[in-house]
């Protein structure tokens, strides 16, 4: 199955970049994870609204508070895809380092996918 890839490109050839399953849906994970709600149209709640999190000063605090934000938003957007298995967010001086692991429904194949949200100061 190919997909259009994300954020949406050229590929070489002048055509519209696609890209496999996996990489379609680690896409999707990062679509929901930084997108605010209230920013897609006729989906207000879709998103967790990650980039948010920018003003916030970076802390354990914060990162429990994510870790349950991104589990709840992919479980409420992604669950006809995806089963989320872990979610560990780590914080490292001004950024947090959401790390992923989730299982395709399709195949029932394990994968593990990493994101780096910015964040403030301590």
């Amino acid at each position: 199955m190919r997909t259009l890839d994300y954020p949406y490109r050229f590929s070489g050839l002048g055509r519209t970049a696609v890209t496999d399953r996996d990489d379609h849906i680690r896409d999707l994970i990062e679509q929901v994870l930084f997108t605010a709600p209230g920013e897609r149209v006729m989906r207000p709640d879709f998103g967790a609204g990650l980039l948010a999190l920018v003003f916030e000063p970076n802390s354990s605090t914060l990162a429990a508070a994510t870790q349950m934000l991104v589990q709840s938003s992919l479980q409420l957007h992604l669950s006809h895809l995806i089963a989320v298995q872990a979610v560990d967010v780590i914080n490292d001086d001004a950024t947090l380092r959401i790390e992923v692991s989730y299982i395709v429904l399709l195949d029932r194949s394990l994968h593990q996918a990493s994101f780096t949200a910015p964040g403030g100061s301590q």
